[in-house]
Formats: C-alpha cells, structure tokens, sequence
C-alpha cells in the first residue's frame, strides 16, 4: 500500500498540471495555441537547455557513475524501434509514421518532472543523462527512418548545433573537466531551467487539444507497444548492467513512459502522417496512467 502511495504522489501532480493545460486551451479555444508559440520557443531555446546545463555541471553529475544508465537509455530506444518495426509490418502501417514515437519517449515534459517527484533533485542528473540518450537515438536514428524514401535529408550539424545539444556538449564538459560557475550565477541558471519542468507540463496538456481519435486503431498499438517495448528491454538490461538501486528505478520509469509530443510536432514538418502520430501520443499518454505506475512499481521491488 506504502508503495502504491508514492506512486499515485508522484504521478498525480504531473497528470493535474497537463489537465490544467489542457482545460486551459479548451477555455481558450484556438487562440491559446498563438499565445503558446512565444512561451514553447523560450522553453525549447533557453529554459530547457538550461535544465539539462545546470543538471550536466551541477558538482553531483558523474559522467562516469552514469555512463552505465546513458548505454541503457541508448539501448532502450534502439531496442524499442527493433520492436517495433515487424509490428508495424505486421499490422499494415507505415514504419516512418509508427517506429519513430516507439523510440523517443516522453522522457522531457513527463520523464523530468516524475524523476525529481520519484527521486528528488538528486534524480535529475540520471534523468537528463537518459533524455540526452533518448535525443541521440531520436534526431539520428529516428530521423533517418523519417527521412528514408525521401528527397528531403537534414544535415546533422544542424541538430549538433541547436541549442538542446550545444547545451548538452558544454554540461558534459564542465563534468568531466569539474568545471565551477560562481555559486549566484549556477543559482540563477538553475532557477530558470527548474522553470521549464511546469511549463513544458502546461505545454503538453495545450498540445493535446491538437490531437483526436480518428486514427484510434494505430494510436492504441502505439500506446502499447512504446512502453510495453521499453520495459522489455530495461527488464532484459537488469539482468547484465550493473547500476545503483536509483538508477534501476530511473532506467525502468524512463523505459514506461509514453511516446513524445515533439513526434508529433516532426510528423507535421515531414507530412508523414501527422494525425495518426498525433493519435498515438494521445492515447499514448492517456495509457501511461496505467504503465507509468508499472515502471515505477518494478524498478522500486526489491531484487531477489
């Protein structure tokens, strides 16, 4: 019961703030997608590279304790896509529409915040080392798999210098050279990215508004296959990494979660099916009510 609890305290905050989202956007109407361009675009280019920054630099991120949980975040989205791929064969739909969402998960807006609610802030480190892993695989492997047939290819210097991945490169420089800022101006980086965690929440709660269920067929496949996929192999790498007692519970909370908004997002810049995308991360997140909890439940069990 103790452990039933906790999970329902940690996820129910997270679930509130995307219904006030949502509720919010649905009193609104349609203006409310303009209003939040500005507030997504500071989000996406300052708060949330800052986020992963002052995580990356922060004296408690060792790159070499977690390297250990970056490989399981790598294998966990690549495993996923694996699994993926004869699915869709299987059941008659586009690879470039299904595989992708299966492989980047929703470990930003959701994963974040319900690692620091599981984990405290000391959580976050681990966190953002899987949500670095999970770009990786997701902006190389994911969007070649887009791309493929294709005339349109983006270069990938082009993702190497946005700002989530420049931010990336300079946290992991300032951890492995054990570089310090002065202690004010760490303080005020870190109060602007520990900004992003409720307002990417709020975000995705509006961008549900974007999504419908007229695609429900390829959308319920979705919301099983991404975390069913992910939890497989995390339980699979349980058996042969070697990782903390936290880290097992990140890694497992990490495989659970639903597929990302930004597959969405993608889908509509690529015109790859974007309602059947938008389908799957609806029912995708409304699923992870139940396999969120699943997750946490099993990186929280005792070994035996």
């Amino acid at each position: 019961m103790q452990v039933f609890e906790r999970i329902l305290g940690i996820i129910l905050p997270v679930f509130i703030i995307i219904g006030l989202g949502y509720g919010y956007a649905r009193l609104r109407g349609d203006s409310v997608k303009s209003d939040m361009v500005a507030v997504n675009r500071v989000s996406m280019d300052v708060l949330c590279p800052l986020l992963v920054f002052a995580a990356l630099a922060a004296k408690e991120f060792d790159l070499a304790q977690n390297a250990t949980l970056i490989l399981a975040g790598v294998l966990i989205a690549l495993g996923s896509g694996l699994l993926a791929w004869p699915v869709a064969r299987l059941l008659g739909y586009d690879p470039r529409s299904f595989v992708p969402p299966m492989m980047y998960n929703n470990c930003g807006n959701m994963g974040l915040p319900l690692a620091v609610l599981a984990f405290g802030t000391a959580g976050l480190s681990a966190a953002v080392a899987l949500f670095m892993a999970c770009n990786l695989i997701y902006f190389s492997v994911g969007i070649k798999i887009i791309e493929s047939g294709r005339n349109q290819h983006t270069p990938f210097w082009r993702f190497l210098v946005s700002p989530m991945m420049l931010s990336m490169m300079l946290g992991m420089v300032f951890a492995v050279f054990h570089i310090s800022l002065p202690v004010p101006l760490m303080q005020a980086l870190k109060m602007l990215g520990d900004a992003c965690i409720p307002i990417m929440l709020f975000a995705l709660g509006v961008r549900m508004l974007d999504v419908n269920f007229k695609s429900w067929h390829i959308g319920l496949a979705g919301a099983i296959v991404c975390p069913l996929a992910g939890l497989i192999v995390a339980w699979l790498l349980d058996g042969v990494l070697s990782l903390t007692p936290m880290q097992r519970g990140q890694m497992y909370l990490f495989a659970a979660l639903p597929p990302a908004v930004f597959c969405f997002m993608v889908a509509e810049q690529y015109k790859q099916e974007p309602d059947k995308v938008a389908s799957i991360v609806l029912l995708g997140n409304l699923a992870a009510l139940a396999f969120v909890p699943a997750g946490l439940w099993m990186g929280m069990r005792p070994l035996h």
